[in-house]
């Protein structure tokens, strides 16, 4: 067997290089932030594993990890990993004109369409190690392996952390962007695209809601009624220890992240019934708004869409993060559609705000249903009503009090009322005009320019930008978010100073 890193080596895609000398920009800097863009890129591209990255690793790539530690034949799907660095790649690619970030965007595709599973979405991590893919049902073993085969193998599309939505949008926008009718590449992956959004549509349930994680296989409409959300008259106060996958989760924003991919692929492929998806899975929210005296939403609901347990920390109750999530999107899909009903549930909801809050501003994450008291969750899977009662581990590792959001919203939703759609459109046409302009550029590229000589500054001799790995690694490391978080201010800044 082949060492570790002389197998990473084998599996990192030959990375075109990207250019050296700058294209003619209007200022010495632009010229620098090109060249900049270009070393980091060229270095984290060295990283990568089938096209595909990873979300840190140490600096002397001994160690590397997504979420969870890593090996170097893995790549991670979920956000900062393969999907994220693929957009910046393409943003990259359409400031600078560059064709080998378009060729680095494509490469990042094509590993996650390599991991792309037949139930159509992705596991956490894809692996390009031959003996440790052979866990996985992947599309593209349809056909190869045999039915009992196919059975012992990982098949679970995850939506839960915008993991297979993210790498779908890759997708889209990938093809978007790659020459058509294109090679055997740019087929490869519109089929990717085409099969993943198939089968995301497959994944929706009755009342336009998506499961937390997906099997692939179709679930019986009887069992999924299309009802409005309800409270129980009574659920389990310790956890049950259930699987959860199949709840309708709002967790992480599990359903906005659904619909807004398929709003993205309506847009980029003209399939009309992309968006009837997106608008049943905003209805879905409709449908899952609870009754007063508590007319927000819950993280996660069972079938009968009532609350229901996930983790042991997380037991039935309503909570103000998922419920600002809610009700952005649904601002959000009004001004898309021009439809009423998604501002209907605001104004009960706001009210339920105001009644709810555990200081001024602040709220807790989770109320008890029916006595609305503030309720705090433990590994323990037991109901707890005092933050002080958590373990150290789950009070300082998880969001139980904050603002969440909620002015923000307020003023969301007092724009749209006050201005109208229409205005409120035709004001954001106008910013878009602005800040295209000349004036409006210049203005950009100047406030930028501090950002960009700090992410030049910050880049080693060696084309990396070391940053934070998290509270499970000590010192700084090579991170994806480090380089997107610069990559960004770059790319930025060389769009504003485009001539």
């Amino acid at each position: 067997m082949r060492p570790a890193h002389v197998l990473a080596l084998a599996l990192t895609l030959a990375a075109p290089a990207f250019a050296a000398a700058p294209a003619p920009s209007p200022s010495p800097l632009a010229a620098e932030a090109r060249a900049g863009l270009a070393r980091a890129t060229a270095f984290l591209r060295g990283l990568s594993a089938g096209g595909g990255y990873l979300w840190r690793y140490s600096p002397d790539l001994r160690e590397r990890a997504g979420e969870n530690p890593a090996t170097p034949t893995q790549v991670w799907v979920q956000p900062p990993g393969t999907p994220s660095v693929g957009q910046a790649f393409l943003r990259a690619w359409e400031v600078t004109g560059d064709p080998a970030y378009l060729d680095a965007a494509q490469a990042a595709a094509d590993a996650l369409a390599t991991g792309q599973l037949e139930s159509g979405g992705w596991d956490y991590l894809i692996d390009f190690d031959p003996a440790q893919a052979s866990a996985w049902y992947r599309r593209t073993d349809i056909g190869r392996i045999s039915p009992a085969e196919a059975a012992k193998r990982k098949n679970t599309t995850t939506f839960d952390d915008d993991n297979t939505q993210s790498a779908l949008r890759l997708l889209v926008a990938v093809v978007a962007a790659s020459p058509s009718p294109g090679g055997e590449r740019e087929a490869r992956l519109r089929a990717a695209r085409d099969y993943g959004l198939r089968r995301l549509l497959e994944a929706q349930r009755p009342n336009g809601g998506w499961p937390q994680r997906w099997n692939g296989q179709r679930v019986d409409p009887a069992a999924y009624p299309v009802r409005p959300a309800r409270i129980p008259a009574d659920y389990p106060r310790e956890h049950p220890k259930t699987n959860y996958n199949g709840h309708y989760t709002l967790n992480d924003h599990t359903q906005r992240d659904c619909v807004l991919t398929l709003l993205e692929a309506a847009r980029a492929t003209g399939n009309a019934e992309y968006r009837a998806a997106a608008l049943r899975g905003a209805d879905f929210l409709l449908l899952a708004q609870l009754p007063e005296p508590q007319p927000v939403w819950a993280q996660q609901y069972n079938p009968q869409l009532e609350p229901a347990w996930a983790r042991a920390f997380e037991p039935p109750s309503v909570c103000s993060s998922e419920s600002v999530g809610a009700l952005r999107l649904l601002i959000e899909m009004h001004v898309e559609t021009g439809d009423a009903r998604y501002l209907a549930p605001v104004p009960r909801a706001l009210a339920w705000f105001d009644r709810s809050e555990i200081a001024p501003g602040r709220w807790a994450r989770m109320y008890e249903l029916g006595t609305n008291r503030p309720v705090y969750g433990d590994r323990d899977g037991r109901i707890k009503y005092r933050l002080e009662d958590l373990s150290e581990e789950r009070r300082t590792g998880y969001s139980w009090e904050s603002d969440y959001g909620v002015p923000g919203l307020r003023r969301q939703y007092e724009e749209v009322r006050e201005r109208g759609r229409d205005a409120l459109l035709a004001k954001r046409r106008a910013a878009e005009e602005k800040a295209r302009s000349a004036a409006g550029r210049a203005a950009q590229a100047r406030a930028l320019e501090p950002k960009v000589r700090a992410a030049l500054a910050a880049l080693d001799a060696e084309g990396r930008w070391l940053g934070p790995a998290g509270r499970r690694s000590a010192g700084p490391w090579i991170t994806t978010s480090a380089y997107l978080a610069n990559a960004r201010v770059l790319c930025d800044y060389l769009e504003a100073v485009r001539p």
